[in-house]
């Protein structure tokens, strides 16, 4: 097992993998920028150290220093997280050459998996379901002439990246160029990669991604499905697992499918392969993500597994002792709202200081936050505060313990968007466990038009 981990992250994530170093008897360390020397992960691990300035291009970003900090305090591994360079192959080359250990799959999983292209071509492999769709395209001219054979409407989408960013919808041949364009410009500015590639686009799909793990024993496993439908431009806000819309035949069938692609291509780690559903309940594979995710604790809160301390044992090469369980059987069901500083109505970032902070609590009830009363929420990062997870024995009952825990949720000095989650848990389609990736277009169509209507 590793004697110190180096978490090249901040925020609620670097808090979560701190948590599962110290019960795992390992030392740690953060890695912050100036903007965040005062932040509540450099209080919480045992040894931090400043990488650079504000600009995420200057610390987080910036490998050279990160690799100085992990030698300097002597670290034996590094933990990326999610978001920055987790899904570098580049950076886990790095890491690897330094003689140290990456908290991930290997930098050739990555760039087989993380490149959207490949993993379409491997997806056709192991026979996981895909939407018609092209490999990278050469140019605009290119793109139309793809997006004709392929039909209307389409996405255009990043060759190397995720989160949502350079996604386009295209619903005619006219907006093709410029959709194409500003696609390739977002793509190049977030992953220095401007290539891009065309699928066939659903209108009213669900979202449903599926957690996966390997070690580097030969053994695999699959934790059910999270259903992510709730989303604004490709953002996630609510997650929740087990799917209101998964059967228990589809369940085992992808899991099988799943676990069998990691096995033949020798991946090891955390993973999570993401679908769209149609309103056949017909799935078609997306994209894998190599890391943690974001929405990892939902899946934790039904299986009972600690994902992250078992990536970390995956990492250091022991043989993990999960049953094999196919599929896996959840226990109750849990959802996950993410806490932004924002403004609900805009979604407008809203930095600042703030000024009062009670979390939830109670039975059932799991923040995982990396803020505190009195510390400024800077300006230069992501936009997220916290996570705030419920579990339950039904659903019903976790919509009605996550309402609870949001009404107790005290964040003093800024907005948050913590009134949007209301709304969405109140929402028709939401209590009925009917939403597609187009509910919240609906609700936000909505709550614009009230704001329009005169006051009385």
């Amino acid at each position: 097992m590793f004697k110190k981990v180096l978490i090249a992250n901040r925020g609620e994530i670097a808090i979560r993998i701190i948590r599962a170093c110290r019960e795992l008897g390992i030392a740690t360390v953060a890695v912050h920028s100036e903007a965040d020397a005062g932040a509540l992960h450099v209080r919480f691990a045992d040894q931090a150290v400043c990488i650079g300035p504000a600009a995420a291009s200057a610390s987080y970003l910036h490998i050279p220093n990160l690799i100085s900090a992990a030698e300097v305090t002597a670290a034996d591994a590094i933990h990326p997280g999610y978001g920055f360079l987790s899904e570098s192959p580049h950076f886990a080359q790095v890491v690897e050459k330094c003689g140290l250990h990456f908290i991930g799959p290997t930098s050739q999983a990555m760039e087989l998996w993380g490149d959207k292209v490949r993993a379409r071509e491997a997806a056709i492999r192991f026979g996981l379901p895909l939407l018609p769709g092209t490999g990278a395209l050469e140019n605009a001219a290119h793109a139309e002439s793809e997006a004709r054979r392929i039909g209307f409407p389409v996405m255009i989408k990043a060759r190397g990246g995720g989160g949502g960013r350079g996604m386009r919808m295209v619903h005619s041949e006219a907006d093709v160029r410029r959709a194409f364009e500003s696609a390739t410009a977002e793509a190049s500015s977030a992953f220095k990669n401007p290539e891009l590639y065309l699928e066939r686009l659903l209108l009213r799909p669900r979202h449903i991604e599926f957690q996966a793990l390997a070690d580097k024993h030969g053994q695999a496993w699959t934790f059910g499905e999270r259903e992510c439908s709730l989303q604004r431009r490709n953002q996630k806000l609510i997650e929740e697992s087990p799917s209101p819309a998964m059967t228990p035949e589809l369940r085992a069938e992808m899991g099988e499918a799943i676990r069998n692609a990691l096995l033949e291509t020798g991946y090891t780690g955390l993973g999570t392969l993401e679908f769209l559903m149609d309103e056949d309940r017909q799935l078609y594979f997306m994209e894998m993500n190599t890391r943690v995710q974001v929405e990892h604790p939902v899946t934790e809160m039904v299986t009972g597994v600690d994902l992250v301390i078992e990536q970390i044992r995956a990492a250091a090469g022991e043989k993990l002792s999960l049953p094999d369980t196919r599929p896996w059987k959840f226990r109750g069901h849990a959802i996950e709202c993410r806490v932004m500083a924002e403004d609900p109505d805009t979604f407008a970032p809203w930095p600042g200081k703030i000024t009062e902070y009670h979390p939830p609590g109670g039975s059932g009830v799991r923040v995982d936050s990396g803020v505190y009363g009195g510390w400024t929420v800077p300006s230069v990062y992501d936009s997220l505060l916290s996570k705030v997870i419920v579990h339950a024995a039904t659903r019903e009952q976790a919509l009605v313990r996550m309402a609870r825990a949001l009404d107790e949720y005290i964040i003093g000095g800024i907005r948050t968007n913590i009134a949007l989650h209301k709304q969405l848990l109140g929402d028709h389609e939401v209590r009925a466990g009917t939403m597609t990736t187009r509910t919240m277009d609906r609700i936000q169509a909505e709550r614009l038009e009230r704001l329009r209507q005169p006051k009385s």
